[in-house]
């Protein structure tokens, strides 16, 4: 059965380390200004956080499957101090690297993978468009072959590590011709930033993740060579269903994380905060709240690494990936839910306190939402496990 090894947690406590210090004195601040920490990427390359799973060849860790409940456990830990800073990592890798590392040409592969595996450039991933979110089969980015180029044409939206200073390339789908059947034929293709034609627009104001870097992106135009199509032409929509199995799992990480951190802050605050003369945790209606989030704390992270263990099994050849579907919904949806229900109970718990700003629970409660939307919804999630279960599809 899965269990983390004493490797796992070495590691950790090296992530925590690197959070702790780098992270946790300046985040009150980033968060208030919305400010982008460019400078810890490539300190985060040098931990290798961003090349856990990556070939040693291209400057990568060469953990290969083994390394993915590595970056769950780097994910969880940012997630603690800093729920912006764990996207970032969860987006650069799962939604940046991992594309272009399971599907690129060697070519591809050797021109873009350094820079991203040591945190010296970071990489987006375009599929959400403003009229096609859950629904990505209605994209409407069109990329037609003209003279031995991709001519790009349409919009993307809510596109992490997107506009950077340090951001190297988008990969996007986009129709290329129809199927047969009348459907259509949605291809991945490489768009390097800078382009012509691509344009990066203004960073969104948002409830929360306000460290992270979050755009919309145009194409107007944009003409990249036909050699940027990442993978075979037609199978970009198969290609990034696969990447959002393991997104699902690296989010439910980042909610424990989330998690975690709640229940520390009710833990301590609940045992200094007077009220009647008494620690508020000498009542049962504040020590039960502070219990329920360790229940869902403990469960959380048993799903989330059971599901990245199961991954990691299935790379291995020992587990169906229909396993891995289904637990990777499970922990998304109890792990994502959860930890909007945590904060919610963490804010009450700190009372007028945890409306103010200057206490983290309230940089939770506003970064926690976007959990439950984020690498496919809560319902989405409820209709995946359904279907596992083999129920009638609506």
């Amino acid at each position: 059965m899965f269990e983390l090894s004493s490797d796992h947690e070495d590691f950790r406590r090296l992530v925590r380390d690197f959070a702790e210090a780098e992270i946790a004195p300046h985040v009150e601040e980033w968060d208030r200004d919305s400010h982008f920490p460019v400078h810890l990427i490539p300190k985060m390359g040098e931990l290798g956080l961003f090349g856990l799973e990556a070939p040693e060849e291209f400057g990568g860790a060469g953990m290969g499957h083994e390394g993915f409940s590595y970056l769950c456990v780097a994910i969880e830990e940012l997630g603690r101090v800093d729920q912006a800073m764990g996207i970032t990592l969860e987006a650069g890798v799962g939604l940046g690297i991992n594309p272009i590392q399971t599907y690129g040409s060697q070519e591809q592969k050797e021109r873009w993978l350094p820079d991203l595996l040591a945190g010296k450039a970071l990489a987006g991933f375009g599929l959400t468009e403003p009229e096609a979110g859950s629904d990505a089969g209605a994209t409407r980015t069109r990329a037609v072959l003209e003279d031995g180029e991709w001519v790009v044409n349409g919009a993307k939206a809510f596109i992490t590590n997107s506009g950077t200073d340090i951001t190297s390339v988008v990969t996007v789908t986009a129709k290329t011709g129809e199927l047969p059947d009348g459907r259509p034929e949605i291809s991945a293709i490489i768009l390097p930033n800078g382009t012509p034609g691509f344009t990066v627009e203004p960073p969104y104001r948002k409830l929360g993740w306000h460290i992270s870097d979050t755009h919309g992106l145009t194409f107007e135009g944009a003409r990249v060579p036909e050699a940027n199509l990442l993978g075979e032409r037609g199978h970009g929509f198969k290609q990034f269903l696969k990447t959002l199995d393991d997104g699902r799992i690296a989010i439910a990480a980042l909610a424990v994380g989330c998690l975690q951190r709640m229940l520390e802050e009710t833990t301590r605050y609940s045992q200094e905060r007077l009220a009647f003369g008494k620690p508020i945790a000498t009542y049962q209606g504040v020590s039960f709240q502070v219990s329920d989030i360790a229940v869902m704390t403990e469960a959380a992270r048993l799903l989330v690494y059971k599901a990245a263990w199961l991954r990691e099994q299935h790379a291995a050849g020992k587990r169906s990936m229909a396993e891995v579907k289904q637990a990777a919904s499970i922990a998304k949806l109890y792990a994502t839910e959860s930890a909007v229900t945590a904060t919610r109970i963490a804010t009450q718990v700190f009372g007028g306190n945890g409306f103010m700003e200057e206490y983290p629970v309230a940089r939770f409660y506003r970064d926690a939402k976007i959990l439950e939307i984020g690498e496919g919804t809560s319902e989405v999630q409820r209709m995946l496990i359904a279907r596992g279960l083999g129920l009638p599809a609506a």
